[in-house]
């Protein structure tokens, strides 16, 4: 059966899917991170900017911060002051304690592991919660029923224009994937999408004349 950017979605899926896990056999979290809490603060200080500036914010942050009660034993705006660098830092300083004092008060100073209990945490949505669970307890993401896909600016981006979705809304989109991927590649493919989008299906211009789904591609411009 010959495939094309017009086939139905059911059919060109996996076939996009195979080449690009092919394409990016290394696909992982570019955020470093040792331990679940480092897990979340990377994250909640991802938003809107870029995990290496994060990274070279942490790589102090983490130093001087080890462990929930650190967090909470500084003025909010002494850790405003140090996470600066990574953008609206008032907010995420905010997140961040708020989910400190609640990891602290009903979860016994560990970061819990489930899904239901991840998106109780002040700064956390399904977003973060998917990734932290991901990557600091993988074996409770491939088990919990609430675990997903974790939809961030490059997930979106490339699975609109690769078809997947036609929706804007990341809960939304979440759904429409968790529909087409298959459950073991849930966690692991959302770093080869983001990989893709950074690599290849840029915003605002695609490089399509080295996408390797360009002939399965419905937005494709070659």
């Amino acid at each position: 059966m010959s495939l094309s950017r017009t086939s139905p979605l059911q059919e060109r899926a996996p076939e996009v899917m195979r080449r690009l896990k092919e394409a990016y056999p290394d696909a992982k979290v570019a955020l470093n991170f040792t331990n679940p809490l480092e897990m979340l603060v990377a994250t909640i200080l991802s938003a809107q900017c870029t995990d290496e500036r994060v990274n070279q914010v942490t790589a102090t942050l983490f130093q001087k911060y080890r462990t929930c009660e650190d967090y909470l034993k500084v003025p909010e705006s002494e850790l405003a002051a140090d996470i600066r660098p990574t953008g609206f830092f008032n907010q995420k300083a905010k997140s961040i304690r708020g989910a400190c004092r609640k990891i602290v008060e009903e979860f016994g100073g560990e970061v819990p592991q489930t899904m239901k209990e991840l998106i109780t945490l002040p700064g956390v949505a399904r977003k973060t919660a998917n990734i932290v669970q991901g990557n600091s307890y993988p074996d409770r993401h491939r088990t919990d029923p609430d675990a997903g896909i974790a939809v961030d600016t490059h997930v979106r981006r490339v699975t609109q224009r690769l078809g997947f979705t036609a929706k804007s809304d990341p809960d939304k989109i979440e759904q429409d994937l968790m529909k087409i991927i298959p459950r073991r590649d849930w966690f692991p493919f959302t770093y080869v999408l983001i990989e893709h989008g950074r690599r290849v299906c840029k915003a605002p211009t695609p490089r399509c004349e080295v996408c390797p789904v360009n002939d399965l591609c419905p937005s494709s411009r070659v």
